[in-house]
């Protein structure tokens, strides 16, 4: 006895079945392999008359005894690719918003930072050891500075080593003090445990007005400093 699902391949294929009707027929194909091999022969369906308008599915088709069926499963695959091309035109737009997000962000100064993004050798300038906040910190980083005509740029070294209390990835942040209690954020990054990374940043604080430097945490937890000699 011939298969009670016998011609729902097509139709499962091209997505023209309901909700429920899907549901049925995928719990029919776990015992029937039949209509198994039936699904993996025209699984490449949906690609190739995606490719097709109604127009071009005549031409090379002879004329279907069911013409009902043959124009639901057109409508289905026009349907179908319809859906396709909206769902890729809203990740073009979201891909496109925060490409310029970032491109914002990174012109105030604030860089998101993975350890493979930076160069770990940086500028040639001479580095210096920043100065624990507190004993038992898994966080060290050294300093380099470089005077230009419009400020001073900044590279820095940090290591976060996993440890008991010290387990989780956070957001730091590097500071620059300059006159009068004024302060600018160089960059801040997510940090990882078990992971280093060099960053390149810039302050407009210059020669003797740049006295200080702090490495924070987000949630505010002052852990290197260096002050400017």
């Amino acid at each position: 006895m011939k298969c009670a699902y016998a011609y729902d391949d097509g139709a499962y294929v091209l997505g023209a079945l309901s909700p429920a009707e899907r549901a049925a027929y995928e719990k029919h194909l776990s015992g029937c392999a039949s209509c198994r091999q039936a699904v993996a022969e025209i699984a490449v369906l949906p690609g190739l008359l995606g490719r097709l308008d109604r127009a071009g599915l005549e031409q090379i088709l002879d004329p279907p005894s069911d013409t009902t069926r043959l124009s639901r499963l057109v409508t289905a695959v026009q349907v179908e690719r319809r859906r396709m091309m909206r769902a890729q035109r809203r990740r073009v737009i979201v891909s496109s918003c925060v490409a310029a997000s970032l491109a914002i962000v990174v012109g105030f100064g604030v860089a998101w930072v993975g350890a493979d993004l930076v160069s770990r050798d940086g500028p040639d300038v001479p580095m210096v050891a920043m100065v624990p906040a507190r004993t038992a910190l898994p966080v060290t980083a050294e300093v380099g500075l470089r005077q230009t005509n419009w400020g001073t740029e900044i590279t820095m070294r940090c290591a976060y080593t996993r440890s008991v209390n010290w387990d989780q990835a956070y957001t730091f942040r590097l500071v620059a003090h300059g006159p009068d209690g004024a302060t600018e954020q160089v960059g801040s990054w997510v940090a990882a445990p078990g992971r280093e990374i060099t960053i390149a940043g810039a302050t407009r604080f210059s020669g003797a007005e740049l006295v200080r430097l702090e490495l924070t945490r987000s949630d505010g937890m002052l852990l290197l400093t260096y002050d400017v000699p």
